[in-house]
């Protein structure tokens, strides 16, 4: 009886530890699209222990929606989440510090941390301005506007696109609110746009200042110069909406950033300085591309940042950046918006849908972002974006 050994080669795959830091729209969808490489172990750093819809924090403060989703129901099996916030980045060392004091070890790191308010040096705005620019402060300005009296006056300042949708969502609730443009409301989209937005939040009660510029803040008034002349205006909760910039996490850690804080990376979203760090996002500067802030354009980066991981990972050439717009979409009150259609680099174009029918559009919007990055946790690399690399190139940034 003859007796055959047989010696199995057991092959140990080398595993790959990525940490993303942040679970928004970029982030979350990241660490769904990670999960195409099963020897990729993925950590994910957020401050809260849920997803939080941010192009619903204004119906938030005014207690006509809930932006909270939990990660049961966006974040794919595997996954491991950390509640905590990154303070530092020590890419000598591959390492993340954390708030709590403790750290995670890494392989790569997924940089979408988001964006918050970009704060004008106006005297007083700092000790007085409320703002809905990420979840912390939405909680405080919910907490104020449920402390006023019904028809309180409440202003708005910055005429973008957040500070159209907060004005509307609160004079819906029965508050006197009067949004201060700064210079000219809804500027990125159409003349026809434009002219459908002030005539909606006209219906709503907005008293529109398009051209006010705010010079001072106190406690319960807010002094603007318009048409040449100064003007106080009462305000029982003053709201700035004056655009956004990212937190200071990059440059804390000694990464290159842009003027408004964001991490600069090349075309591939891979940091300047190391290409272990990978940007998403918010609260990244593209190299020769041009991107709103905005979940429209945040999923796509998701989604690309978790690809040149992979590329990496795989000793492949992480692909340039390549993403395209479709539209812009503001709601008004819960019965009305803009809807206005872009072209590829995100200028607007000639079609406007207003009122109930677009207010419909933006309802669906805000659902479909969810559905995105739970379709890709349920099949991760299934979710897909329009191109036009070439359009969105070299084009000076609008904040709003």
């Amino acid at each position: 009886m003859s007796t055959t050994d047989i010696t199995q080669e057991i092959q140990t795959v080398a595993r790959t530890h990525v940490v993303v830091l942040g679970a928004g729209y970029a982030g979350a969808m990241a660490a769904n699209r990670l999960r195409r490489n099963p020897a990729v172990d993925v950590t994910v750093v957020n401050p809260q222990p849920f997803f939080v819809q941010r192009i619903r924090l204004h119906q938030f403060i005014a207690r006509t929606g809930e932006p909270q989703v939990g990660f049961d129901d966006v974040l794919g099996d595997g996954l491991d989440v950390v509640v905590d916030t990154a303070t530092r980045i020590d890419a000598g060392a591959r390492r993340v510090h954390l708030a709590s004091g403790t750290h995670l070890d890494y392989d790569y790191v997924i940089y979408a941390i988001g964006s918050r308010l970009h704060l004008p040096p106006i005297p007083g705005a700092a000790e007085h301005a409320l703002s809905a620019s990420d979840w912390a402060a939405a909680q405080q300005l919910r907490e104020r506007v449920d402390a006023l009296d019904a028809g309180a006056p409440v202003v708005v300042v910055g005429g973008g696109l957040t500070g159209v949708e907060l004005a509307g969502e609160l004079a819906e609730r029965g508050f006197a609110v009067t949004l201060a443009g700064g210079g000219v409301v809804a500027p990125s989209v159409g003349e026809r746009g434009h002219r459908a937005t002030l005539r909606q939040l006209e219906r709503l009660g907005v008293d529109v200042l398009e051209d006010a510029r705010v010079t001072g803040v106190e406690a319960s008034r807010v002094i603007v110069e318009t048409g040449g002349r100064e003007l106080v205006l009462s305000s029982a909760a003053t709201v700035f909406a004056t655009g956004f910039q990212a937190p200071e996490l990059a440059a804390d850690s000694g990464l290159t950033t842009d003027g408004i804080g964001r991490l600069q990376t090349d075309e591939s979203l891979t940091s300047v300085d190391d290409a272990r760090i990978v940007g998403a996002g918010d609260a990244v500067a593209v190299e020769g591309v041009t991107l709103r802030m905005s979940c429209q354009a945040a999923q796509p980066l998701g989604a690309q940042a978790a690809e040149a991981v992979l590329a990496r990972i795989a000793g492949d050439r992480p692909i340039p950046v390549d993403q395209a717009f479709v539209a812009q979409c503001t709601s008004i009150g819960r019965h009305a918006a803009t809807l206005q259609f872009t072209r590829r680099d995100d200028s607007p174009a000639r079609a406007v849908v207003t009122g109930r029918l677009a207010a419909l559009a933006k309802e669906l919007v805000c659902r479909g972002t969810v559905w995105n990055i739970r379709r890709e946790a349920a099949h991760p690399g299934a979710f897909g974006w329009l191109r036009g690399r070439e359009v969105t190139a070299e084009r000076e940034p609008v904040l709003q």
